[in-house]
């Protein structure tokens, strides 16, 4: 269980506030509403390239991680399809440190064309070496598109063209930031050895005048349902042939999430699941294989990627899986199963909210999906699901019509 208490400014900053004086830190965590699914077709990557941007320096601030590293603080931050996330760990009595770097970023970046070209050319050069250059990195840059016909989902965090990025001006720049980087698109958690009303007379002092922006309403273009298997080839020097197929689900905080994400943990989490056991230790089809969810805000997607021992084709494995999937399908997880998932996502769980920075973004994440209280859920709706109802998921996911298949052929 998560505590908290909250408050919002006038400029629209919406702040919580997790008291936990078990240890002298302190974790103040920010979450921009935005990520990839928000960009313009024409202009991709621009909410992981702020990711970069955000650290160049600001209006008032030449350099952002020295400080932080002067008060024996630790920082850093993540982009997805949903969000931007940035955070600071540092002693709590050091806390105003976060403050102060934090609003003066949010005030305004610097805008310095050299800090522009240094950071796309990091980008460039990410984009190179993660998606080009390594083992199939590719793989979701293919993937996406062909699950994906209409929702912007259907590009990468990295862009959908890294000439998006290689283009960009200083004023698509400055548009993007007073567009999405303002204190009513932004969730605050400051999580620690700190007081409520310490925190909301430091969060006043240093937010309150940052002005807010236009409301941000989002209008984002729906999945049709999918209504025919899809499959996709491709190639590459990659050690081993791979088959990857993605199915529609839920979106994180909609009904029947829950169910789903513990089907793809009876199919694929660990060495006592189905498509291990069956397809790699009794047949050995695969060299590895596992099954997870994306817990995406809008509707995502369950994974199966298995990469296949030497000897096997592409062809055989699909049938494999395909034939595990009809089985479970028809005749549903067993009693046993779903008690170990239950089990293992619910020590997960636990074990996830120790750390006390993970609870401050848990806490983000659910308050800008609509409700803070959604973090402190998840245990209940897990331990309260039936076998029915995640039998009902897979029959629901697992369609072959709701399938895209990606052959990942290994070239010779």
């Amino acid at each position: 269980m998560i505590r908290y208490e909250q408050f919002t400014l006038d400029n629209g900053l919406k702040v919580f506030v997790h008291e936990d004086f078990s240890t002298p830190m302190a974790a103040v965590n920010i979450l921009y509403n935005v990520g990839s699914r928000d960009e313009d077709e024409e202009r991709t990557g621009f909410a992981h390239l702020f990711e970069h941007l955000m650290f160049g320096g600001s209006k008032n601030i030449p350099s952002y991680d020295i400080p932080v590293q002067n008060v024996g603080g630790e920082n850093n931050a993540f982009t997805s399809p949903d969000i931007t996330n940035y955070y600071i760990t540092l002693p709590a009595d050091n806390v105003e440190t976060a403050f102060w770097l934090e609003s003066d970023r949010m005030l305004s970046l610097s805008f310095d064309p050299n800090v522009l070209e240094v950071q796309r050319k990091v980008v460039i050069e990410e984009f190179k070496q993660r998606y080009l250059n390594q083992p199939y990195g590719d793989m979701w840059l293919k993937l996406r598109p062909l699950a994906y016909q209409t929702h912007p989902y259907r590009w990468a965090t990295i862009g959908k063209d890294i000439g998006h990025i290689e283009r960009a001006t200083m004023d698509d720049v400055q548009d993007f930031f007073f567009r999405f980087y303002r204190p009513n698109n932004a969730v605050m958690v400051v999580a620690g050895a700190v007081k409520f009303n310490k925190v909301k007379e430091l969060v006043k002092k240093w937010f309150d005048a940052i002005p807010a922006g236009a409301p941000y309403v989002r209008n984002l273009p729906k999945e049709p349902v999918q209504t025919e298997a899809r499959y996709l080839e491709t190639s590459a020097a990659v050690p081993l042939n791979s088959l990857i197929k993605v199915f529609h689900t839920q979106g994180k905080y909609e009904d029947g999430f829950y169910a789903t994400d513990l089907v793809s943990d009876i199919l694929g989490r660990g060495k006592s699941s189905r498509l291990y056991q069956s397809l790699l230790k009794d047949r050995p089809i695969f060299n590895s294989i596992s099954a997870s969810v994306t817990s995406s805000l809008d509707p995502g997607l369950l994974l199966i990627k298995g990469n296949l021992n030497p000897g096997v084709t592409l062809e055989e494995a699909d049938n494999a899986v395909n034939e595990l999937l009809l089985e479970i399908t028809q005749n549903g997880a067993t009693e046993e199963e779903v008690t170990k998932v239950k089990n293992q996502t619910e020590a997960t769980l636990a074990f996830s909210e120790v750390e006390l920075l993970n609870r401050a973004m848990n806490l983000a994440f659910a308050a800008n999906a609509g409700n803070a209280e959604w973090a402190n859920d998840d245990a209940e709706i897990i331990r309260n699901l039936t076998r029915e109802e995640i039998n009902d998921a897979a029959k629901n996911v697992l369609r072959p019509e709701n399938a895209s298949t990606l052959f990942y052929r290994a070239e010779a």
